[in-house]
């Protein structure tokens, strides 16, 4: 019948998933089927050490319930043998024996007593006693040990239970960390984020009393801010006020610092026994433990999450909890620091909105303080900005023609160099500058368009007026120049005709004849003199090219090279003739003839006896073709660079001022530019003849 009872239990055990249930049986069977006791229950391990009734007959032991019954072995010895033994011990006389406690047995009247540990591989699961009121229960040996075999199925039966509710709190705890990690990803503030955790922290330890120290992000020391979870009975307000008038104690900065450095948590169960706190701010907000978690994101701590429980709580946190509380904390962190950081970047982006607003604010404030007009086209022709400053028809205004082409505001300009110069600059992205009359009225504008981005930018600026001076100032300049050739051609002739009139006059007194004969040919010359004069001055306002032809320079220049150098032996002086390999041009022969001896004349004349002279010729690239006429003079001052060319100054004592003038108009007849190198040993005078001019007019002909 003893194995039918153990197969009986044993297919309870397996079957019923309720350990109260499966207790009650064992404790039915032990107290009705093996020993016919009083009674017998079943105590269970508590936080604090001491063990409480959980199931057991009868329910109501003197009026108090079994659960309100705990067995502290510190006052209980038998209870405190049996823990230690894990062994079964039978007291057949309790007034014989000290080890039950006394206070117990007088209540209830114990005079025999079983103990029994329930305990399974060495683990101790809890314990169990049966008893008599008033008279001895006189159990056998195969009595107790059938007990004892009931009691190892109790053991199974908790281990079972426990090993469940471990596999049911494990699927509990991961449920609990996918809830976290979703809605953790929902979070769009650091806010959010933090009463997130604030939320399941508190679930997972019971408290609702969190706040979160955080690092200054810069200097990673100093405790920037606090935030306290919104479920706690305190307000922040208090909060912070409290921890302003009692000053945050060292020793509790010590303590936040100890985690932030080691980036373990630590746990203070009974904050009154540990002199690392102010017991004040303790006693103030009733606090009886703290837990302190690293809040560590990517090996970078964030600061430190505190858990206070008050007085009347729960103040032992095991392990499970404290790693389950810590994965909380661990899962808030990347989160953190990643909604802190885009805080971060928001903060920056919206500073640097407000400053390029600002320098757009100015931007604008300058292109509207510009007096002419401004516009800006996109790449379709569409305007993006006008200035207030802008001619538009028919009264516009620049709110009326943003976003609207040009060519349909203005079509009148279309086709006129406006249009051509616009096209040109947003076709080949360069910037434009001219002048144009408007096609509105007698106004004239200086344009600038440039290119931006796809489109242009245009400046209008009204030329009216400065036009109009120009004009008045030609006018003048013409008459003033007109003036000035005047002046000098008479006073160049003047000369001349003096000297005739004056041998004239001797020419016509009696017998002077004879006498004077012998100055005609003074006469003449001086004519001559007066005539050349008026051939040069005439040669400078020439400005035909009809008698153009393809010529060889470096032939032009042998054909007078025997004349150049009669001319140098008979000052003492060199010339050196290096003609280089170069194509032919149109040129007008008696024109280049007349350049080239003026030129080399003026470098004779500004050498010393002994001095060298060189004429070259040479191709320049793919465009041009240079002479150049080089001397060893002293060179030209600066003063006197500046002058050269205009029309009668001369440093000579018998010159006319004419001579490069007519190089000048020679050179522009040719299409050629004259440019100048002068130093302290010579003067060069490089005259560039463009070969591509030349092929075109080459082409024509």
């Amino acid at each position: 019948m003893r194995y039918s009872r153990l197969a009986n239990i044993t297919r309870v055990i397996n079957t019923k998933l309720n350990l109260r249930e499966v207790l009650e049986h064992v404790t039915k069977a032990i107290s009705e089927e093996i020993v016919q006791c009083d009674a017998v229950g079943i105590y269970l391990p508590q936080e604090d050490g001491t063990f409480r009734g959980f199931v057991g007959k009868p329910n109501f032991i003197n009026g108090m319930t079994l659960d309100k019954q705990v067995i502290d072995p510190e006052k209980d010895l038998l209870a405190k043998e049996v823990i230690e033994t894990k062994r079964t011990i039978y007291i057949p006389d309790t007034s014989k024996d000290n080890r039950p406690d006394q206070r117990a047995v007088t209540a209830f009247k114990i005079n025999s007593l079983l103990a029994l540990p329930i305990s399974f591989e060495e683990e101790l699961f809890g314990l169990v006693f049966l008893f008599n009121y008033g008279t001895s229960m006189n159990l056998k040996e195969f009595q107790i040990q059938s007990v004892e075999a009931y009691v190892n199925m109790a053991a199974v039966a908790i281990q079972n239970a426990n090993n469940l509710a471990q596999k049911e709190n494990l699927i509990a705890e991961k449920q609990l960390l996918l809830d976290v990690t979703r809605e953790l990803s929902m979070c769009s503030s650091v806010q959010e984020s933090l009463n997130t955790c604030f939320f399941y922290v508190g679930k997972v330890l019971d408290s609702h009393h969190i706040a979160a120290y955080l690092l200054d992000p810069i200097d990673k020391k100093t405790i920037k801010t606090m935030q306290l979870s919104k479920d706690s009975d305190w307000t922040e307000a208090e909060w912070m006020n409290t921890h302003h008038n009692i000053r945050m104690d060292q020793n509790y900065k010590a303590i936040i610092q100890e985690v932030i450095k080691t980036k373990y948590a630590i746990l203070i169960p009974d904050v009154c026994a540990d002199e690392r706190l102010d017991h004040d701010v303790c006693g103030h907000f009733n606090i009886q433990s703290l837990l302190m978690l690293p809040f560590v994101s990517v090996g970078e701590v964030l600061g430190v999450i505190a858990v206070v429980n008050l007085e009347g709580k729960g103040r032992h946190y095991c392990n499970t909890q404290i790693q389950l509380a810590q994965s909380v904390v661990d899962a808030t962190a990347p989160t953190f620091s990643n909604l802190h950081y885009m805080d971060q970047l928001e903060s920056i982006v919206e500073e640097r909105t407000r400053e390029l607003a600002a320098a757009n604010e100015k931007l604008t404030s300058v292109i509207e303080g510009i007096t002419d007009g401004f516009f800006a086209l996109d790449k379709d022709w569409n305007f993006i900005y006008v200035n207030k400053h802008q001619f538009l028809p028919e009264n516009k205004t620049a709110k009326d023609v943003l976003g609207k082409n040009i060519w349909k505001l203005f079509p009148k300009v279309v086709g006129t160099v406006i249009y051509k110069e616009f096209q040109r600059a947003m076709r080949e992205r360069i910037s434009v500058q001219f002048e144009v009359s408007s096609v509105y009225g007698e106004y004239w504008y200086e344009i600038v368009a440039y290119p931006y981005d796809e489109g242009i930018c245009c400046l209008f600026k009204n030329a009216t007026e400065k036009k109009k001076y120009e004009t008045e100032l030609k006018r003048l300049s013409s008459l003033d120049l007109i003036g000035q050739m005047a002046a000098g051609i008479s006073h160049e002739i003047r000369n001349p005709m003096t000297t005739v009139r004056g041998f004239l006059q001797l020419l016509t007194k009696e017998g002077a004849f004879k006498t004077y004969h012998h100055y005609f040919h003074l006469m003449i010359e001086e004519l001559d003199r007066a005539n050349s004069i008026i051939t040069e001055f005439l040669s400078m306002g020439n400005t035909k090219t009809s008698d153009l032809e393809m010529l060889d320079l470096n032939a032009i220049i042998h054909d007078i090279t025997p004349l150049i150098k009669v001319d140098a032996f008979s000052q003492n002086k060199i010339i050196e003739v290096e003609t280089n390999e170069i194509p032919t041009l149109l040129l007008n022969r008696n024109e280049i003839r007349q350049l080239i001896i003026n030129l080399y004349r003026n470098g004779l004349d500004a050498m010393s006896s002994g001095q060298v002279l060189t004429i070259r010729t040479y191709k320049e690239g793919d465009d041009y073709i240079v002479l150049t006429v080089e001397d060893q003079g002293e060179g030209i001052r600066p003063e006197i660079l500046e002058k050269l060319g205009t029309p009668f100054f001369t440093t000579k004592d018998n010159g006319t001022g004419l001579g490069l003038g007519v190089c000048y108009a020679i050179a522009a007849r040719h299409n050629a530019k004259i440019e100048i190198e002068t130093g302290s040993e010579g003067t060069t005078f490089l005259i560039k003849f463009n070969l591509n001019c030349s092929s075109k007019m080459g082409n024509r002909k």
